[in-house]
């Protein structure tokens, strides 16, 4: 299994490094308007007995979260999101780090920007599992150490990011996938991306 997990994050690393070039080339032309969000892949819950831990099942039950899988491996989070927790994991799709200011996914991948990836990636885990059915309204810590917070008005959205499936089960926790990156308010984007 771990060196199945290898395998997709090398392959995972190897095409965002392919996607991401981020060259200073004259042509500024926006690819994000031309290209179209991957469709949403519908997911048929697992038994909770074939789950793996958060870390397995991201990087094999859903091919929305190869990017997030891939970052988590840069940052070196595997170990703790395949500790044994329970952690809730609020999931970034692709369409969500595709939508990210340009140059800032490419950006974040560098080595030298390890720890400020892994700051973005941890203000996605909560400790515990919180399943669909026990969310309520309300500011809570991530693992990170600042506060998310969670509105139940109209579905469930986590600050701005809107929880499209729930309730994907590890053995560590419990995984909901969100349409948004999200960013901890100590982290300015536009500063990062111009440093």
């Amino acid at each position: 299994m771990k060196k199945k997990i290898a395998v997709i994050a090398a392959a995972s690393l190897m095409v965002l490094a392919a996607c991401g070039s981020d060259d200073n080339s004259s042509d500024t032309t926006d690819t994000t308007a031309n290209s179209t969000p991957a469709a949403e892949v519908e997911y048929t819950p697992k038994d909770a007995a074939d789950a793996g831990t958060i870390f397995v099942e991201i990087a094999s039950s859903n091919e929305q979260f190869g990017t997030l899988f891939a970052a988590v491996a840069v940052a070196g989070l595997g170990e703790t999101l395949g500790s044994e927790g329970p952690f809730t994991l609020f999931a970034p799709t692709k369409a969500a780090f595709d939508a990210l200011p340009q140059g800032l996914l490419t950006k974040l991948l560098l080595p030298a920007n390890k720890a400020v990836l892994a700051e973005i990636l941890a203000y996605h885990v909560v400790a515990g599992k919180i399943l669909a059915a026990d969310v309520a309204a309300g500011d809570v810590a991530t693992v990170q150490g600042e506060n998310v917070t969670i509105d139940t008005t109209d579905g469930v959205k986590i600050n701005t990011a809107t929880v499209t499936q729930t309730d994907f089960p590890a053995t560590n926790g419990v995984i909901h996938m969100i349409n948004e990156v999200l960013v901890p308010p100590s982290i300015d984007v536009a500063a990062f991306l111009a440093s």
